[in-house]
């Protein structure tokens, strides 16, 4: 039975196109309707500009570039942007969202394990990544390679936006009621509050020389967003593993790729999102928050519980991660139906049944 609030699925994403309320420059890619979100692709020109900004209250995007942009960078061809630089790129997608519709944007999971820092912003914005209820108009994605040089090209995909009506998130009594149900996590005592159901760091090691994750190395070659399987990974990577200790000091202003100790399962009618860790717990980020999509590490499309892979930083100060300390928490919502489509059960999935491992763009 279809909801009356909930997460569009996609057909109903596909409907939007149909109905006008989303459009593009360009012919849809096949695989860009995801089963619970879109892939937003860039636009063919990129702002480099001084720094971040919020449009704000009655001011467009463009206006704000007139006075900030340093130069344009023509995408047609592919082009690099450096990290430590900040670009602002128009979106291929508009919207023209009906009064009881919100979206909010998250990058994919290939730009956080890549450390590309983006966001999408929309005209009179106050917020970034989240698009009000009857909004019209552009999209823009402010993109800040952080670890790596990228190449990015007109039709790249960074971002994605995921479309809501009404309210759709569980409450804790739903969650606890959903993790008895179908195990959301792999854990018998799930930490359930502040409407999250915890993860943890596992720090223990994979394999027999125990691997606990990966740091990122600077000054490498650039990595292009759209080509898969490129790159050794020891030229961007520094393997990292349990040396007796089960734990992991994270130096300042260093990018690590680590893993939950629980396996996730996201159920066909729900789907989910890795909520902002909170730095009074410890002054460290798992940032990048992140959507999973209906069927990831669910049993029918191939995933049997799949391992959250964490993009983490730390603060000012070093820090020091112990196994099975928590480290975000993940919210579920309500889909309006099922999915034409789950997650994993198509070729266009990269990350089921995953464990730990880096984004597609490099050997493993």
């Amino acid at each position: 039975m279809k909801r009356t609030t909930g997460i569009l699925t996609d057909g109903a994403i596909r409907g939007l196109f149909e109905s006008g309320n989303l459009k593009s420059e360009a012919a849809l890619d096949s695989d860009q309707v995801q089963p619970a979100s879109l892939d937003l692709r860039l636009g063919a020109i990129a702002y480099r500009v001084r720094a971040s900004f919020m449009p704000g209250p009655d001011c467009t995007v463009m206006s704000k570039l007139e006075r900030l942009r340093l130069h344009a960078i023509d995408l047609s061809d592919g082009a690099v942007l450096e990290t430590g630089c900040v670009y602002i790129v128009p979106l291929m997608e508009t919207v023209d969202l009906p009064a009881g519709m919100s979206a909010s944007a998250n990058p994919k999971s290939s730009t956080g394990r890549l450390d590309i820092f983006t966001r999408v912003i929309t005209d009179s914005a106050q917020e970034f990544d989240k698009i009000p209820a009857g909004y019209k108009g552009p999209l823009y994605l402010e993109i800040s390679p952080r670890t790596f040089p990228i190449v990015v090209r007109r039709g790249s995909r960074l971002s994605q936006i995921r479309f809501r009506v009404g309210h759709a998130l569980l409450n804790e009594a739903e969650l606890l009621s959903l993790h008895a149900a179908e195990t959301l996590v792999a854990s018998e005592t799930p930490n359930v509050s502040g409407g999250g159901i915890a993860l943890s760091i596992d720090l223990e090691g994979f394999g027999e020389d125990r691997l606990i994750g990966y740091r990122g190395k600077h000054h490498t070659s650039v990595v292009d967003v759209d080509i898969k399987a490129q790159h050794d990974v020891f030229d961007f990577w520094e393997p990292l593993y349990n040396r007796g200790r089960s734990e992991l000091i994270l130096d300042p202003d260093e990018f690590y790729i680590l893993v939950s100790r629980e396996a996730v399962h996201v159920p066909p009618l729900y789907a989910a999102e890795m909520t902002p860790f909170d730095p009074l717990v410890g002054e460290f980020r798992v940032h990048y928050a992140g959507f999973f999509d209906p069927g990831f590490g669910h049993v029918s499309a191939g995933g049997a519980g799949s391992r959250a892979v964490l993009e983490v930083r730390s603060h000012e100060v070093p820090f020091i991660l112990e196994h099975g300390q928590i480290v975000g928490r993940l919210v579920y919502e309500h889909m309006l139906e099922k999915p034409q489509g789950l997650y994993g059960a198509g070729s266009g999935s990269n990350y089921q049944a995953q464990g730990l491992k880096l984004s597609k763009h490099f050997r493993m």
